[in-house]
């Protein structure tokens, strides 16, 4: 795997974090314009009366604490960005002819600091504090001076994240395009999953994740929660080799993809209409014009320059774009950057992610 290590670089990376696209000058250096973040104001938790998010970059939405260039600070950061509070369990109750009563086995998950339920759970559901979170990313990293880039809450703090940027950069050198690399715990506190860590590779020329599943990686995996320390520093360690593992396999099948021609007129049938199926002939005019406008979106990014028209590396380019883009993140389409913390679209991007290998191994 090739990759940068250079402290110079790595600021600039932080900088266009916050500054948005970047684009090469003359004499070589990188330089960065047009604001992007992926936080979504539907999405943060705001029950307390304040957005719940800390980051280290203005964030576009213009909520939540900002501290331009990030703190080390592990409590500073907890209470920045909302989740400076610890998930009690109380037995389930229900009133029913004046008399309390409990459901066996089932407790209620209740925030320490407002006291509001988060989530119904089993007797084996064993709770993950927030606060482990950000152990177990400084545990994976070995380094505890590291900038946290943000941290903050979603749906009424039903679901907690902690983010970290790496000082590494993939460099993608068919094409010269380049990603940074992100580490993301995630943390459910509803029941609806377990604490998950997320690799995501984020093309900074446009503020895009690059999250999907590899043919032999996965961009998310579940952590084990082991309270020996022990035991705990191997999870991390477990965990660190994951992400290697998919960040050399990212870069090997992006340098294959921007090898790989993909003719502009193939892009719609081999590629679009694989992830979106067309409407049919008796299909409503509603339906036709979605497609219509969604094929008009698609086929105008794809276009664009930056994304490398007619090759494979571009259409991928191209529906990651798409998926993420900045025109939804805003109005009504605000949760839309929520979506992205959360991987809605993570099923859509390995689709064709997928379906774009096929060229390349056939």
């Amino acid at each position: 795997m090739t990759t940068d290590v250079n402290q110079e670089l790595f600021a600039q990376r932080r900088a266009a974090i916050g500054s948005g696209n970047v684009t090469r000058r003359d004499d070589g250096t990188w330089g960065y314009a047009d604001k992007k973040e992926v936080f979504g104001k539907e999405g943060l938790d705001m029950t307390t009366g304040q957005a719940a998010l800390y980051s280290s970059v203005p964030a576009w939405h213009s909520l939540g604490n900002i501290v331009p260039g990030g703190i080390t600070d592990i409590d500073k950061v907890m209470e920045l960005g909302g989740i400076a509070f610890d998930v009690d369990a109380v037995p389930a109750e229900y009133l029913i002819d004046g008399v309390h009563r409990t459901v066996p086995d089932t407790f209620v998950n209740v925030r320490s600091d407002t006291g509001a339920a988060i989530g119904v759970v089993g007797k084996r559901y064993e709770r993950i504090q927030n606060r482990t979170g950000f152990e177990f990313l400084q545990d994976l990293t070995a380094n505890y001076d590291v900038p946290w880039e943000s941290a903050g809450a979603l749906r009424d703090g039903r679901k907690t994240f902690v983010s970290m940027l790496l000082p590494e950069t993939v460099h993608i050198e068919a094409v010269d395009d380049r990603f940074v690399l992100f580490i993301v715990a995630l943390n459910s506190h509803d029941g609806s999953s377990s604490m998950q860590v997320v690799v995501t590779p984020w093309r900074i020329v446009c503020a895009n994740t690059e999250r999907f599943a590899l043919a032999d990686a996965a961009a998310r995996w579940g952590v084990r929660h082991t309270k020996n320390v022990g035991d705990r520093l191997a999870e991390a360690r477990r965990t660190l080799g994951l992400t290697l593992d998919y960040v050399e396999q990212f870069k090997n099948d992006e340098e294959a993809l921007a090898q790989q021609t993909l003719y502009i007129d193939e892009f719609n049938s081999f590629l679009v209409d694989h992830l979106w199926t067309p409407a049919d002939s008796d299909a409503s005019p509603q339906a036709i014009t979605r497609m219509n406008n969604r094929r008009d979106k698609l086929n105008a990014l794809r276009d664009e320059p930056r994304n490398f028209p007619g090759t494979a590396y571009g259409a991928e380019r191209t529906i990651t774009e798409f998926l993420d883009h900045p025109n939804r993140l805003s109005g009504k389409n605000a949760e839309q950057a929520t979506r992205v913390i959360e991987g809605a679209d993570d099923e859509k991007k390995s689709q064709a992610h997928a379906r774009l290998m096929t060229l390349v191994n056939r």
